[in-house]
């Protein structure tokens, strides 16, 4: 006789194990491809975001402006300033724009930027900007703070300096060395940790067309 047609039990197990092995290593590599993109994602989420961070500071401190326009009975010093650090700046800029159309603001504000602790991340730093619309003689108090950029290790500034020709590491219109003057341009560096854990530096450099205060003759 005939042995009838069909697969033995073993014959199914091994098939079935060759299967589950196949769909095993498809999940991992599946996995593994997610892992990649999410790794990629993250990386380039990082680098816009220094991107978009530095174009915005480097765009406001463009407009950064002095002003010899104010009440001397009212203050003492010009509400306008240009206060400067190595690690932190201080500047009146005409970059505000107005989130409603009947807002009480003009194009002026007092813009503030700085590196402090990321309040949702334990241990980690980030770039914290501070902008107050109106011009008034408390320009270090007041405003709204939005963070910028996270991750962030370092921010330095350097201000060049055409009468000595250098760059230097601080700048400020309220001192008699650069009192009414504001540097010809300024040079940005933010260092930022990637997603791979790698530190990365990123430059430009702002150059300020109205260096000397407006209503001078």
């Amino acid at each position: 006789m005939r042995r009838a047609g069909g697969f033995t039990l073993i014959e199914v197990m091994i098939a079935v194990g060759i299967t589950a092995a196949m769909a095993v290593m498809t999940v991992g590599s599946l996995r593994s491809m997610d892992r990649a993109s999410d790794a990629a994602r993250a990386q380039d989420e990082r680098y816009a975001g220094a991107r978009v961070a530095l174009a915005r500071l480097s765009r406001e401190v463009t407009m950064a402006f002095l002003s010899d326009n104010f009440d001397a009975n009212r203050y003492r010093d010009p509400p306008t300033l240009f206060v400067g650090r190595e690690d932190e700046l201080t500047f009146s800029t005409m970059s505000h724009a107005r989130l409603y159309r009947d807002a009480k603001e003009s194009d002026q504000s007092i813009v503030a930027y700085r590196v402090d602790s990321d309040p949702d991340r334990s241990g980690e730093r980030a770039l914290f900007r501070r902008e107050k619309p109106r011009l008034d003689d408390e320009p270090d108090r007041g405003g709204r703070t939005d963070l910028v950029a996270d991750h962030v290790t370092s921010l330095k500034f350097q201000y060049w300096d055409v009468k000595r020709k250098e760059w230097v590491r601080e700048w400020s219109t309220r001192s008699t060395d650069h009192q009414r003057e504001l540097p010809q341009r300024v040079r940005i560096e933010l260092e930022m940790t990637l997603a791979d854990r790698r530190t990365e530096k990123f430059a430009t450099e702002a150059r300020i067309e109205l260096r000397a205060p407006l209503g001078t003759n």
